[in-house]
């Protein structure tokens, strides 16, 4: 049991943390061999980075750097000599792969916002004006309204975030 867990990586992580590493040395590797001659090479490469490594580690997401963590990286990385290079940028890539996590607020609407909406359902036929909502099936409403209701929160949680960096 103890090894089936493991595999499906809630038992310590073993298989996570080996295909991380096989994972980053291959970028690694791939981003060494891209010639890069200015800041926007420079941040499509790492861009490009995030963006494999998103896609092979299957059910983690990684955040990707501002693009002021990305220039500042840059001007320190041009500046070195050759054999440093390699060894900031996977300094940088370590230190900013960082798992995105699920806040709460997004974990109660997800799992508050069914309910509500079958309610609100429920409640929208007998109204004259929403007769209309009759006619759309359950299984397409409460998907949908649970979509929405999580783009919402996401969103709202974005234009929070920057108005407190500001």
């Amino acid at each position: 049991m103890g090894m089936l867990m493991s595999l499906m990586g809630s038992g310590g992580g073993l298989p996570s943390s080996q295909m991380m590493n096989f994972v980053f040395e291959r970028v690694s590797k791939q981003f060494m061999e891209t010639k890069i001659n200015n800041f926007e090479e420079f941040h499509v490469a790492t861009l490009d980075i995030f963006s494999a490594i998103n896609s092979a580690l299957p059910g983690k997401h990684y955040d990707v750097p501002s693009r002021d963590e990305v220039k500042a990286v840059f001007d320190v990385w041009k500046q070195a000599k050759e054999e440093r290079k390699k060894e900031i940028f996977q300094g940088f890539i370590m230190e900013k792969v960082n798992l995105s996590k699920v806040d709460k607020t997004t974990v109660m609407t997800g799992i508050l916002t069914p309910p509500v909406a079958m309610a609100a359902k429920k409640a929208g036929e007998k109204v004259p004006q929403l007769k209309m909502i009759k006619a759309v099936p359950d299984v397409l409403f409460v998907p949908s309204a649970t979509v929405l209701s999580l783009m919402s929160v996401k969103i709202s949680r974005r234009i929070f975030m920057r108005n407190i960096r500001s």
